[in-house]
């Protein structure tokens, strides 16, 4: 634990509810021994607001951990982390032209360039969007963007994805992607990310925004929130009407990745990056390692509860 960043974090709470600093700190302390939160998971979700029965209902970071350990053999998530690989096994679902450049000539390139405006380059070994770039195919000589992506490591090379003008509308900078994640291959959470400030990712650490997705209905009835608080009922670019959205096609979203589930059995719990299509959905990319933070934020708690008994539920049917 990280005391310095710790004490900070119990000023930071104590500005927002001015309660003692000492109860702060032993609140955070009993929360990571009852509920395996951190600090970091005590502030994010205010847990300074919940009482004791509302935080059995947080997934933590203890607890997430908890159940990546058992449900993902770790010797497997390579098949995840390794980009190119991952688009070699779940080529099926991709549902778009890729190249990877490690095993592709120039020649081979120039074929794949051939007819198209925009690409979507990628390196292997970054995460949160960074490193992912838009480029126009008319700004570049073809022999030296072969190179120039070789040198900066950007060996992933993908078609744009086309999302669903549904999607599109509410902001058509990025592709603003469906986080679906399963568990013993039933839907537990789903988000839908979304740019913003003319930024061509969606990430929510690259200044993005995140709603929640009923599962069963497909239905936005939360505001989306970014990383600094800020809540949006529509988007601040476009003005479009966020609460309200229904996904198109939901029940083919969740199909697909319930399907996809089979490609690698052993990481039994998955966040599934999806682009909404005009006619039907496709993956962006599989996360091995789910990251819990953005699950139940307090904008979009019903009642005050967190979401671990759905997951526990999932648990539950897995084993039957």
């Amino acid at each position: 634990m990280n005391f310095s960043n710790l004490f900070k974090m119990v000023n930071t709470i104590h500005e927002k509810n001015h309660k003692n600093r000492i109860y702060i700190f032993f609140d955070i302390v009993i929360c990571g021994l009852k509920y395996q939160a951190g600090y970091v998971d005590y502030n994010l979700y205010e847990m300074y607001k919940m009482n004791a029965k509302e935080r059995k209902t947080v997934v933590t970071r203890g607890i997430n951990n908890r159940i990546i350990k058992k449900y993902n053999d770790m010797s497997q998530a390579y098949k995840f982390e390794d980009k190119a690989l991952f688009n070699k096994l779940f080529d099926k679902y991709l549902k778009r032209e890729w190249i990877y450049l490690e095993e592709a000539s120039k020649d081979d390139f120039k074929k794949y360039l051939k007819g198209k405006k925009e690409i979507i380059v990628k390196p292997l070994d970054l995460s949160c969007g960074k490193g992912v770039e838009k480029l126009k195919v008319a700004d570049y000589d073809p022999d030296e963007l072969y190179d120039h992506l070789k040198s900066t490591k950007q060996f992933l090379v993908e078609d744009i994805a086309i999302q669903h003008k549904v999607i599109n509308d509410i902001y058509p900078y990025s592709i603003n992607t469906l986080r679906i994640v399963t568990l013993n291959k039933k839907v537990v959470v789903a988000l839908l990310r979304i740019g913003n400030y003319g930024n061509v990712v969606d990430n929510f650490n690259h200044d993005g925004m995140v709603t929640t997705i009923d599962v069963e209905t497909g239905m936005i009835n939360f505001p989306a929130i970014d990383k600094s608080g800020k809540v949006f009922s529509k988007h601040p670019m476009t003005k479009k009407e966020i609460v309200g959205t229904k996904i198109p096609m939901w029940d083919e979203v969740k199909n697909m990745c319930i399907e996809a589930c089979e490609v690698v059995p052993e990481i039994g719990y998955v966040g599934w990056d999806v682009c909404l299509g005009p006619k039907e959905p496709s993956l962006i990319e599989g996360n091995d390692f789910p990251g819990h933070d953005l699950y139940q934020l307090p904008v979009h708690r019903n009642d005050n509860y967190g979401i671990l008994p759905v997951f526990e539920e999932a648990m539950k049917e897995g084993n039957k």
